[in-house]
């Protein structure tokens, strides 16, 4: 179930990277570049952080074909994507508990420890996006809007405590999904957010100039 659910998470991937390069201007190689980035970074920093080589990809050559198809594709359909937004929602946020789940067992099967294996599940659960909009120039939105990157941190924790109670893992990747789904599609309709930082250097010489002036 696993597998197939990668498939289509990829697959939606790839064509958000597409548009966020429409968005950009960039021409059919930038779009391609951004889809199969988008789609299958997460997994490649995960390899690459923890020495797991040959890097994914690289042995499945289906995933490249499918995600710079996928990309390409999009340049073609976008004017119709605004019809699908509410399955890509749902695809995005399957993508995002399948990614995490996937990055936690690859970790599991080489043995770290268990912070490790959260981080890893959290870099593949996000890292494609996080490398989309760096390469698009703007701040990773994963990190700024609806509860993202954390629902990928609460999805490996609950996907793990199952995991250490010797639940069925089948049991265990049907209520993982229900939880990674029902946060991430509650947290988009009510607009669910953590606390926001912010730091601006003019404020805060502000307050230091008033402080002195006392």
């Amino acid at each position: 179930m696993l597998n197939y659910i990668f498939m289509i998470a990829i697959t939606a991937e790839a064509m958000s990277g597409a548009l966020a390069a429409g968005r950009r201007n960039m021409d059919i190689f930038g779009v391609a570049l951004i889809a199969f980035i988008t789609a299958l970074g997460g997994g490649t920093v995960r390899d690459m952080l923890l020495g797991n080589f040959p890097v994914i990809w690289t042995q499945h050559p289906i995933y490249i074909y499918l995600t710079i198809s996928a990309g390409i594709l999009t340049m073609y359909i976008a004017r119709y994507m605004r019809h699908l937004h509410k399955l890509f929602l749902v695809t995005d946020a399957m993508g995002l508990v399948a990614f995490t789940v996937i990055g936690c067992n690859v970790a599991i099967d080489l043995n770290y420890p268990t912070v490790v294996v959260i981080m890893a599940g959290i870099t593949t659960g996000i890292f494609g996006g996080i490398l989309r909009d760096i390469m698009c120039n703007r701040t990773p939105m994963v990190l700024l809007k609806e509860l993202y990157a954390s629902v990928s941190l609460i999805v490996a924790l609950f996907y793990l405590s199952l995991r250490a109670l010797e639940i069925n893992h089948d049991l265990n990747l049907i209520a993982s999904f229900s939880l990674g789904l029902s946060l991430r599609l509650a947290a988009i309709r009510w607009s669910w957010s953590l606390p926001v930082f912010s730091y601006e250097d003019e404020h805060w010489r502000g307050e230091e100039s008033e402080k002195t002036d006392k």
